[in-house]
């Protein structure tokens, strides 16, 4: 089997904002979840078998208590915010398994699903549908891929190499050297993107690095290399199977009702039956 693990927190803000674009004289209500549940379905019509959709039920997580600069939920417009939660009952009941993330971060769900899934003989390949530059630490060869949504790039082992320089599991060292704005921390000051590169071809790991290299930077780098470090522990689910998609449940109707989405139900109910 093939596993498909999908950012559900980016997806949502990828059709809120998709919406925003077209122009509309105002937000759907639930608009933006309505996208998110097509984008699935169609993944599923494609001849997706077994879907885990991980989402930030609250932005905040054990980062912000690590660092104050720590990306927050301050600033999200109130329209996206109100379908964080639909989005998950939504999926739900839709037959979808979803990990609604609170300590810990939907990245780090689909590190740990990542995880979870590539360890067991069942599972053929692990495909994580997401962009973010710290999920490129989970890439295993060819057995563990991130597929870029935008560009629609499927990122092996060698495809991080080339995008980043370095190997998957020196991705949390890179990010702590160059920083993230994304997710609020600076990096090292004076190291870019090819002398992060090169430093950790030279040395590997951060904690390897002969004193001098970093000087006072050390422990800044080294606090931001836990910072971009994605948990794998997180206990999700014990056999990949319990990922299968077995179409909707009996509260889909309704839901598909409150979107405005009659078709999503004809077609779920169509996917099921094929």
């Amino acid at each position: 089997m093939i596993v498909h693990l999908v950012d559900g927190t980016y997806e949502l803000f990828r059709h809120f904002y998709g919406l925003r674009r077209a122009k509309l004289k105002e937000d759907p209500p639930l608009g933006a979840v309505a996208g998110v549940l097509h984008t699935v379905l169609q993944m599923i019509e494609q001849g997706a078998t077994h879907v885990g959709v991980a989402t930030d039920h609250v932005i905040e997580s054990f980062r912000n208590a690590l660092w104050p600069g720590y990306k927050t939920g301050e600033g999200i417009d109130p329209a996206l915010a109100a379908q964080f939660q639909p989005l998950e009952d939504a999926l739900a009941a839709m037959g979808v398994v979803v990990w609604p993330m609170i300590e810990l971060e939907a990245d780090d769900a689909l590190a740990s699903a990542a995880h979870i899934a590539s360890q067991q003989e069942i599972v053929e390949k692990v495909c994580i549908w997401a962009n973010d530059k710290d999920l490129a630490q989970c890439v295993r060869g060819d057995r563990v891929v991130q597929v870029d949504r935008r560009s629609g790039t499927v990122r092996n082992a060698a495809g991080v190499r080339e995008k980043f320089g370095v190997e998957p599991r020196l991705i949390p060292d890179f990010l702590a050297l160059v920083g993230d704005a994304q997710d609020g921390y600076p990096g090292v000051a004076g190291i870019g993107r090819v002398t992060a590169a090169r430093l950790l071809n030279e040395y590997g790991p951060i904690e390897s690095f002969p004193p001098s290299v970093l000087g006072q930077g050390r422990q800044l780098a080294l606090l931001f290399k836990n910072l971009a470090t994605l948990r794998t522990d997180a206990p999700l689910f014990s056999s990949a199977d319990e990922l299968r998609w077995r179409g909707p449940t009996s509260a889909f109707p309704e839901w598909a009702e409150r979107m405005g989405a009659p078709r999503l139900l004809e077609r779920s109910r169509r996917a099921r039956v094929a």
